[in-house]
């Protein structure tokens, strides 16, 4: 039966609607298919705590129920899947994964990398609106109660979470600036709503032992970084989850109605001061729900799934369609890569051979080491005739499948093909009952179209491989095609990739390639060529010794390969590659390793893409997550490439926090691809490059739960303990000089009519920031593109207001600062202008609000950028009780005060009295004159 339209239609929207196809579907009211992944690094003998107790599902039930009431009965969890490591023991109520994964999980188990960092997270570096990465929750958060004080109840906080990873919304608080000057002269917190009450106060000591009156900043007047808002245990109004979702009376997301929209918050400052609420009423979910009539919703179900070793079946294509661009030569080499090195060893691995039919080449077979992967290397295939049907191929390798253990569960199939195949869409029904997992490898501007569908439905990765002799996108795709399973030790390592020209008839290629401090374990340098010539191959160790007799040669593949035994020496690897009589040609020299401890995470990278196809009516963002384990790591220089069929752009990914990157220095860097040049697939490669001394770790910032400092209850202040300082020493881990490189799947553009792309305008400013110095504003922000990010912008438009309401509502009708001055700065750099407003007076109490944005050389306008606010006052702040455990507290100290009041008010009443009527008596008494 033939794969359904309506089902195709369904993916095609997922697509494009830039979320990860995550499994979780909204199936009246409730979202099936959530999957919770435990990380395999996670200690077994934590298995009885975590799941034996289920603190897992005890969270998602009550979060489930949370939900349903904060959504006002739109949303419940229905389903959820709980994918158990493999190398923990079998029990019989685990049933086998299918498509579910761990890299694909929407919520992952793992601990914090380092000793503390138990904050429950969001990864989410996309847009208003765009769905997050995964929610991270560390073990002890689960198991240890001590963290429902400083969280709150776990279901709370995983429905925070959920609002960040579903429906992209941001959090209300900002750690950076938690106080900001409100219209009333007076100091608030930056909270959502501000019906939420509490006192200032900052603690004496680290540990909070007691608490004092907030300082305040003689400079600026505002309370110094020490101040913190304690909230009252007990608060009247019911919202804003995403603000302090511990606290019992909040049960609501922040609406139009209670929305705070001074507060310098993420959300305000990404959905352009749109309460949370407005958004989510934006989202599909929303749109595809009504409120159920129910008071309570049903129950959420749970699996238990439990993985084994790793299977998969090579699937390549050997149609004549193999003939072009040596297409067959190519996707050898890049499959042999794969077995000698990618793959990871405990691994089954199976190879099907197909065109018009398909044909088992290797059963499964087991790769225990390196003769084991020599044998599978051997039957790869050495054809190129014939029709294409890739259906057939599919069937085969369930064949391989099923000869091993009756099943396709969970299976993956790596389907490499060059050709179009009408029909493909007959064998989608079969595919996705299979619960197989399919990757697919598009060769070629031919390849056919349903290929990511079929990758689509099964939760596979996609890439495209170009016919260009100056590509080698093959070797790139199969590198991508790394394990799923969340062992950071066996993940092979891409370091770099060299692609080399040669024209001449002898010459030399020479060059460096760092192994830094946390890889070299399985370190393999791998050489491919073209012609029947063989290049002659010089790799020398830092240290300068000669490693270069100990090359594998394979003459048939036209293929290289060393591989150093041991843990690979750190620094400067030299290789020096002699071509001697050789046509034009295209030479790669591909370096792969893996971790050199297991205690040591390596430095890695994952890119992605905000959409896998689009109409090319709107700029495409890429991002780069650049971490080692779950630090992220800053100040690395990235580079994208994005390649047609026809062209190749190359541009900088950057982590500054300004045009599509969200966060200053959350190790992720991102950028727009905007240039366009035709329809079909574009692939994205990611390089980076971390440089001595320059490169360092951070800790995760952005979408978290928030750490509450404690509350205020009956004029009392219970404080928490503090949140744990970052360990400087941690962080400065010194992590040397290194390369990386990384597939980042494929992007499919469809209805452009020519070969050029729109004119997109600069994009918006996200960093405007205002303050009052003397007489003058002063105004900095990132400069963006003349086209989105790139170029230089021909103007700039900046109003100021009395109001924040009129920029957000009515920009136009601001006031218009004069910018003839300034002369616009290349897309990345600070801009700064300061000038004296005319007709304000600054004074004590003044503030202003400032919005932007640029034009480009057509008066094509950007976006009106967040809104800044400028202030000058020096408030006072109210004192607070110095110390908690007073006998006497805030209620008592009042009413002493009041009573000593009126008593010396008496005793003066008194006293008055009786000095007048011994007055009277003297002048009763007193002689007449």
């Amino acid at each position: 039966m033939a794969y359904s339209a309506h089902r195709i239609l369904f993916l095609g929207l997922c697509l494009l609607s830039g979320i990860k196809c995550s499994k979780v579907v909204l199936e009246n009211n409730g979202y099936k298919n959530l999957v919770i992944a435990i990380n395999p690094e996670v200690p077994e003998n934590t298995s009885y705590k975590l799941v034996k107790n289920s603190k897992e599902t005890e969270m998602v039930r009550g979060a489930s129920k949370y939900l349903f009431t904060a959504s006002a009965k739109r949303f419940y969890i229905k389903d959820v899947k709980i994918l158990i490591p493999a190398t923990w023991e079998t029990q019989p109520n685990y049933a086998r994964p299918k498509t579910e994964s761990y890299s694909e999980a929407d919520v992952i188990i793992a601990a914090p990398y380092m000793n503390y960092g138990n904050d429950p997270y969001t990864l989410q570096y996309g847009g208003c609106g765009e769905a997050g990465r995964y929610i991270h929750l560390t073990p002890d958060f689960l198991i240890d109660d001590k963290f429902l004080q400083i969280y709150g109840p776990r279901e709370r906080v995983l429905v925070h979470e959920w609002a960040h990873l579903r429906w992209g919304v941001y959090d209300e608080y900002n750690e950076d600036k938690p106080f900001y000057f409100a219209p009333d002269k007076s100091f608030e917190a930056t909270r959502c709503s501000v019906d939420i009450t509490g006192i200032m106060a900052e603690c004496k000591d680290p540990q909070c032992s007691g608490i004092k009156p907030c300082e305040v900043d003689q400079v600026t007047g505002s309370p110094t970084k020490k101040c913190q808002f304690f909230p009252d245990k007990k608060q009247r109004t019911t919202s804003s989850i995403m603000f302090y979702q511990g606290l019992n009376a909040i049960t609501e997301f922040c609406n139009q109605d209670s929305h705070n929209a001074e507060a310098p918050n993420m959300q305000n400052k990404m959905c352009k001061s749109r309460s949370v609420w407005e958004v989510i009423e934006q989202s599909k979910d929303f749109k595809a729900s009504v409120p159920m009539n129910e008071n309570a919703p049903p129950p959420t179900t749970f699996t238990y799934l439990q993985g084994g070793d790793r299977v998969i079946c090579l699937v390549l294509d050997v149609s004549s369609n193999m003939m072009i661009s040596q297409r067959k030569e190519r996707l050898q080499q890049a499959a042999e890569l794969f077995i000698l090195q990618f793959i990871e060893t405990g691994s089954f691995l199976g190879i099907v051979q197909f065109n018009s039919e398909g044909k088992i080449l290797q059963e499964l077979t087991h790769i225990e080491d390196d003769n084991s992967r020599i044998t599978l290397a051997n039957h790869l295939p050495n054809l190129a005739e014939g029709g294409l049907n890739i259906c057939e191929g599919i069937r085969t390798a369930f064949r391989v499948f099923r000869n091993f253990d009756q099943m396709t569960y969970g299976d993956e199939i790596v389907l490499a093909t060059a050709g179009e195949d009408n029909g493909l869409t007959s064998c989608m029904s079969e595919v996705k009952e299979s619960g197989a997992i399919i990757h697919t490898i598009a060769i070629g501007p031919s390849a056919a179209k349903e290929l990511e569908v079929l990758s689509g439905i099964t939760g596979g990765l996609q890439f495209s491989a170009t016919d260009s002799p100056d590509s080698n996108g093959l070797i790139d795709a199969f590198a991508g095609i790394c394990s799923t399973g969340g062992h950071f030790f066996n993940q092979t390592i891409q370091k770099k990739i060299i692609y080399m020209m040669n024209s001449r008839q002898y010459y030399w290629l020479n060059g460096t390639v760092s192994v830094d401090r946390t890889v070299g374990n399985d370190t393999v340098f791998v050489v491919t060529w073209e012609t029947m010539a063989t290049p002659a191959i010089y790799v020398f160790s830092p240290s300068g010794q000669d490693y270069s007799a100990d090359f594998v040669l394979d003459m048939a593949l036209k293929e290289s390969h060393l591989k150093i035994p041991g843990t690979a020496e750190v620094g400067d690897w030299h290789y020096n590659i002699d071509i001697i009589n050789a046509t034009s040609q295209t030479l790669t020299m591909t370096v792969t390793s893996r971790a050199a401890s297991s205690s040591q995470p390596p430095v890695t990278v994952n890119a992605y893409m905000n959409k896998n196809s689009a109409n090319a009516q709107s700029p495409i963002k890429v991002y780069a997550e650049v971490s080692k384990g779950y630090l992220p790591v800053l100040g690395a220089k990235v580079t994208a490439f994005i390649e047609s069929d026809t062209n190749k752009e190359e541009f900088q990914l950057l982590d500054n926090g300004a045009g599509a990157d969200i966060i200053k220095n959350d190790g992720v860097y991102s950028g727009y691809f905007f240039k366009f040049n035709g329809n079909g697939r574009y692939s994205l490669k990611v390089k980076v490059q971390g440089s001595e001394k320059v490169t360092k770790l951070s800790f995760r910032k952005g979408a978290r739960a928030y750490y509450i400092p404690g509350y205020h209850e009956n004029g009392y202040i219970f404080p928490n303990p503090q949140k744990p300082p970052v360990s400087e020493e941690d962080l400065q881990s010194d992590l040397g000089s290194f390369t990386r490189t990384t597939s980042g799947g494929v992007l499919v553009v469809t209805g452009m009519t020519g070969s050029q792309s729109p004119n997109f305008p600069p994009c918006q400013i996200t960093d405007l920031d205002a303050n009052i110095e003397g007489e003058q504003v002063s105004l900095s922000w990132t400069a963006p593109g003349e086209h989105v990010d790139q170029g230089t912008a021909s103007n700039y438009e900046i109003r100021m207001s009395a109001t924040c309401k009129e920029l957000k509502d009515h920009f136009e009708n601001a006031i218009l600062i004069n910018m003839s001055g300034l002369v616009p700065q290349e897309a990345g750099k600070r801009e700064y202008f300061a000038f004296k407003p005319e007709g304000i007076v600054l004074k004590n109490g003044t503030i202003i609000y400032f919005a932007a944005r640029a034009a480009d050389t057509f008066s094509i306008k950007a976006d009106i950028s967040n809104i800044a606010q400028a202030t000058i006052m020096l408030p006072y702040i109210p004192a607070v009780p110095e110390d908690p455990e007073s006998t006497i507290d805030i209620t008592s100290l009042a009413l002493i005060t009041v009573f000593s009041i009126i008593g010396i008010c008496i005793i003066a009443g008194v006293s008055m009295c009786i000095t007048k009527r011994k007055q009277r008596r003297r002048r009763r008494t007193a002689p007449a004159a």
